[in-house]
Parts: C-alpha cells; structure tokens; sequence
C-alpha cells in the first residue's frame, strides 16, 4: 500500500478498521448475553453501529496516527460492560467472554482474505472495483490479525490478561487482575521501544500467510 497517498490509504482501511472493533465489542456482548448477563444488551451495545462503539481516542486518533507514522495499525472501541455477577459460571464465563473477540477477528480475518481473492479473480476489466477489493482486503486481514494477537497479550485488561486470570488459581488470579490499572501503560512502553512489533511481527507474518493460502493467493 505504499503506492497509496495518505487520502487514499484511509478510504482503505476505514471500514476494515471500524468492523474489525465494533465487531469485536459486539461478540463480547453476544456471549455474555448467551451466558446470562443482558448488560450490553439492555445499554444497546449489541449492534453493528459503529456510532455507538466509537472511541474518539481509540478508535480514530490511534489508527489515524499509526497509518501517518507507518507502523502496524491498531486501535479499540469502547469497552462492552459485562456485570460478571449475572454470568451462571463467573470465572469461567469471564473467560469464554474474552476470548470471544479475539475469535471473531480471526475469523473476520478469514472472510478478509476471500474478499482479497474475490478482487484478484475480478482481474481484467474491473479494475475500478478489483483493486478496492484487493487493498481492503489486505487492510482486513492485517487490522484483524493484529487485533487478535495483541489482545491474546497476557496484559490485563486485555483479552489474553482474562483469559489468564480465569485458568489461574485464585490468589495468582487476584495478583495478576492488580495490574489492571497499569496495562495501558505497559502496552505504551511495548510499542514505544520497539517489543511490541518484535512480539507480534512473527506471528502477524505467519498468520497473513496462511491466510494468503486458505484463499488461494499463496
């Protein structure tokens, strides 16, 4: 996407950028509601509007500033409340919850992917839709499988940092939940001195490729 001016590289990945986040509040919400706690629900965070998922900070600053800086392109939403007491299993439903965004990036990676292909088979003569196709796809893929790998980080409040304090006994569980306050914060430094890019950069590589191969591109 270097070849793109900076107008055109937000055309492309706006919309990858707002479904992969509001998507990914969503499925949490969807979950919790399975699992007996209509928190989103009753507020009516169970909808694919983005207006109402937007974070001003999260969700247009970040990506808009990573896009101008050149790095690898994340942002978030603001967070579906989940009120843990009306879960029938709390620690583990808190888990199941987690993990759910993750997954629903995943698998919005992989619809990404055959949306790319759909713009390569377009090819000749519908340049003026392949192309979109091929560069938001490329956007699909790369905003959610960053997305789902940097919220597997075992950092609370991160997916991963739930997921961890549900398979950890309770007193390492309360230890690990104490860092919650301070994750962001953490999450900064990593990016700042280059871990976190070190971190991702080989699963994210690894990841796109195998999803350039499940759709036929590799």
């Amino acid at each position: 996407m270097d070849d793109l001016t900076l107008v055109q590289r937000i055309a492309v990945w706006a919309l990858p950028v707002l479904f992969a986040i509001t998507v990914h509040e969503v499925a949490h919400g969807w979950v919790a509601r399975k699992l007996g706690d209509p928190t989103a629900m009753m507020l009516g965070r169970l909808t694919l509007n983005p207006l109402k998922h937007i974070d001003p900070v999260g969700t247009i600053l970040v990506p808009l500033v990573l896009m101008f800086l050149g790095g690898f392109i994340f942002g978030w939403a603001k967070p579906v409340p989940v009120t843990w007491e009306n879960l029938k299993n709390p620690k583990r439903d808190m888990m199941l919850v987690a993990i759910a965004g993750p997954l629903s990036n995943l698998l919005m990676a992989i619809a990404w992917a055959f949306v790319m292909k759909l713009g390569f088979m377009l090819g000749q003569g519908l340049e003026w839709l392949a192309w979109p196709l091929i560069y938001m796809g490329g956007a699909g893929i790369t905003i959610n499988v960053v997305l789902c790998l940097l919220n597997l980080l075992p950092i609370p409040p991160l997916d991963g940092g739930r997921v961890l304090s549900g398979l950890l006994p309770g007193p390492w569980a309360w230890r690990l939940n104490q860092l919650e306050p301070y994750g962001f914060f953490i999450l900064i430094g990593l990016l700042a001195t280059g871990l976190l890019s070190k971190i991702l950069g080989p699963p994210l590589s690894m990841a796109q490729m195998a999803l350039f191969r499940l759709a036929g591109l590799g």
